[in-house]
């Protein structure tokens, strides 16, 4: 369990229309506080956080736990693709029958791609794209 008073949850805090200083975790906007100093308003989050638990403990819910910190190599970093239903299924199988992951094929087509975009001389194209 994480040690520190908002249990590993990113706070966002902000002055606000009002004056005030508000604070509140990035993925559960709700749990928010506000005071007229920064750290007021980090005072008043901590107490309701500490409220928001022990009514999830006495309704016998299991309380949230913040999102894992995900690390990633240096100059690497993930992207969201939409593709049609048939392309995901034949990536995915590609991928089982290779004895990797989905990610890792893609970053294989990519890195694939460029290479091949940058023989064929073809580097506006390449850049264009980021590769």
């Amino acid at each position: 369990m994480n040690k520190d008073k908002f249990d590993g949850f990113t706070v966002n805090l902000f002055f606000d229309e009002y004056d005030e200083y508000s604070a509140h975790f990035v993925k559960m906007p709700n749990v928010s506080a506000f005071s007229d100093t920064p750290e007021g308003a980090l005072r008043e989050l901590a107490v309701v956080w500490k409220g928001v638990k022990e009514d999830y403990q006495k309704r016998h819910i299991p309380i949230p736990t913040a999102p894992q910190a995900v690390f990633y190599e240096e100059g690497k970093r993930p992207f969201k693709l939409l593709v049609d239903e048939q392309l995901y299924r034949a990536l995915t199988e590609e991928a089982e029958k290779a004895g990797i992951s989905l990610h890792t094929l893609v970053a294989q087509k990519f890195e694939q791609n460029r290479v091949f975009l940058m023989r064929t001389g073809l580097t506006k194209l390449a850049q264009q794209f980021g590769f």
